[in-house]
């Protein structure tokens, strides 16, 4: 009979462990979204629990379950299930109408995030804060070096999906890797959890919501509460995001011109409904039981839709490409260019790029931001050939599974961002200051 509406993912997922551990696999079936429906059914799930169950034996007891924010706005949330010969989690990915759409059985855990070796713990602090003011505050993490002097600060923006201030997958934390490998060597570094973790009903159901509402009031009172902080030169504060963070940085900038510079880590540049059709491709390429032909055709029409005329605030989000956001939100990202955006801006830029990111390209994306910023002598761009989209190193073609397991933010990447904000960067954002104090 499915779950009861207006249930939290957790409780989903509980819900579903329980079913299988009840043997009602065709209710678990009812709750498939289309693309998993695709490929799983009620048979071949019960055929994959029996062979766990034969492992380990019977279910003795189901754990609290464990809820992360995913990309395209689902949650992954791991369950375990206690066997009496041991174990496994039972990982869903989960949307907010409490459809799955993509289920797995794996073994239980034993990895979690641990501090990578570039981290220096000793040589800064950190504490709480709150981002924002009123019914849409969000907590944050401040990392502030140790020792006497003024020194730069970073605000990290996450990308697209109800991200938390570590942009937290699996027992993967790639901004938190950065926060503790910039504020390692002198950096200062706010980061926060997204409006969209914090208050997701009470954003996405607001009419009208856009990227813009999502990301830039609590990135600009970011920037200032750094600016505040009696340690940091608020002349020299800068921006970085990554992936649709990335994409929005140039907004936040153009909204608050004391940012002093960007740091675009696999910045979307392609049109976002574009890049879905292009990312379905290659993933139904990869392995058909990733996404289906029909899948990639549904994604088609639903980008086709963004470019209709007939694209208004009122286009229900089942309409849209990955069915999460409203037609006001595709309209902002129809209506905003983030390269010509950057290249009007008078600051310094370091754009960075994984040569095996599938999701953000050097042919589709990172193309756009050198053809846009060519004349720039003030931006910088790097292509890390061993790096995916979260800047993790491997080897071979890229795909979600290389995600999954513990590792770290590439070090190359973090020396050379420090590098940029605390070298040179310095000098230039000092040089940049003193000119508009004389224009001024």
């Amino acid at each position: 009979m499915g779950m009861a509406p207006g249930i939290g993912p957790g409780a989903t997922g509980v819900g579903v462990a329980e079913m299988a551990r009840d043997g009602r696999f065709a209710e678990i079936e009812d709750l498939f979204a289309p693309p998993l429906r695709a490929v799983v059914t009620a048979e071949r799930l019960q055929a994959a629990w029996a062979a766990e169950v034969g492992r380990h034996g019977s279910v003795s007891a189901i754990g609290e379950p464990q809820s992360e924010p995913r990309e395209a706005g689902l949650v992954r949330v791991s369950v375990p299930v206690t066997c009496e010969h041991g174990g496994l989690i039972m990982v869903m990915s989960v949307d907010h109408a409490g459809m799955l759409h993509g289920l797995r059985l794996a073994p239980a855990a034993t990895t979690s995030w641990t501090p990578p070796p570039y981290a220096v713990p000793k040589r800064f602090g950190e504490r709480e804060v709150t981002i924002g003011a009123g019914p849409l505050a969000v907590s944050g993490t401040l990392s502030l070096p140790r020792g006497r002097g003024s020194r730069p600060g970073i605000v990290l923006l996450s990308g697209g999906g109800p991200f938390d201030r570590d942009a937290t997958s699996g027992p993967n934390k790639p901004l938190k890797d950065l926060a503790w490998g910039l504020a390692s060597r002198g950096v200062a570094v706010l980061r926060f959890d997204k409006v969209t973790h914090t208050h997701n009903s009470q954003v996405t159901n607001a009419p009208d919501f856009t990227m813009t509402d999502e990301y830039v009031p609590h990135a600009v009172a970011a920037v200032r509460l750094l600016q505040d902080q009696s340690s940091v030169d608020p002349t020299r504060v800068f921006v970085l995001g990554h992936s649709m963070g990335g994409k929005v940085a140039p907004r936040v900038a153009t909204a608050d011109a004391s940012v002093a510079g960007l740091v675009i880590l696999a910045g979307d540049a392609q049109p976002m409904h574009q890049s879905a059709v292009r990312v379905a491709h290659y993933l139904a390429s990869l392995d058909s039981s990733l996404i289906t032909d029909a899948d990639v055709e549904a994604i088609t029409r639903q980008a086709a839709m963004v470019d209709s005329p007939h694209l208004s605030s009122a286009t229900p989000a089942a309409e849209l490409p990955l069915g999460l956001w409203p037609g006001s939100y595709w309209l902002d990202l129809r209506g905003y260019d983030p390269v010509s955006t950057a290249a009007v801006l008078d600051k310094p830029m370091l754009v960075l790029q994984g040569g095996r990111d599938y999701q953000v390209t050097v042919e589709d994306d990172l193309s756009r931001w050198r053809a846009g910023l060519a004349h720039r002598p003030d931006v910088t761009i790097r292509v890390y050939a061993a790096d995916d989209h979260l800047f993790f190193s491997g080897t071979g073609p890229s795909t979600p599974a290389e995600y999954e397991p513990a590792q770290h933010v590439d070090p190359v990447v973090i020396a050379d961002i420090a590098e940029w904000l605390t070298a040179g960067q310095g000098k230039i954002t000092r040089f940049l200051s003193s000119l508009r104090r004389l224009k001024n």
